[in-house]
């Protein structure tokens, strides 16, 4: 079977998935290819990304400073971001900026400060900073609750 990304004259995109390149052919010449949301029958290959699998002794690298979980969304190729998810990323940054506002940048000791806070050890207050994705493993296994912040934050002493 081949997997090809699909586009109609309307810049909607989807994928169809074929018996060989010829077989694409012929339906597409014969008009049976139709887009799924406005039944365009202009179709045509998008342009894709070849899928090149990593060899068999190879693992993906994990990204520093990121917890273990599902794969980033993807960016829309070829459309714009709708609007309504552009005004969503503002808000979402908007709220991280109120957030860290009032809360101290504490770098690489962050799960010793937040362990330290969590066990009585020294007053609780609002921080950020960086951490392994397995200390933050371990600390939400003891009950720390932590969570990723959705934008990268740089350190004070980066800034401009």
């Amino acid at each position: 079977m081949i997997v090809y990304d699909l586009a109609c004259g309307q810049g909607h995109r989807f994928e169809g998935w074929f018996g060989s390149s010829a077989d694409f052919d012929r339906q597409c010449s014969a008009g049976l290819l139709a887009c799924p949301q406005c039944d365009s029958k202009d179709v045509a290959k998008a342009p894709m990304a070849p899928a090149v699998p990593l060899k068999g002794n190879q693992r993906p690298e994990p990204l520093p400073g990121r917890l273990p979980g599902p794969p980033p969304m993807q960016g829309m190729a070829n459309m714009p971001m709708p609007p309504e998810v552009q005004q969503a990323l503002v808000k979402l940054a908007e709220a991280q900026a109120k957030a860290l506002a009032n809360s101290t940048w504490v770098g690489k000791r962050f799960a010793d400060d937040a362990r330290a806070m969590h066990y009585g050890e020294r007053d609780a207050a609002p921080i950020h900073g960086e951490t392994t994705p397995d200390e933050a493993m371990r600390l939400l296994e003891e009950g720390i609750e932590i969570a990723p912040l959705p934008f990268p934050v740089a350190p004070p002493d980066e800034l401009n």
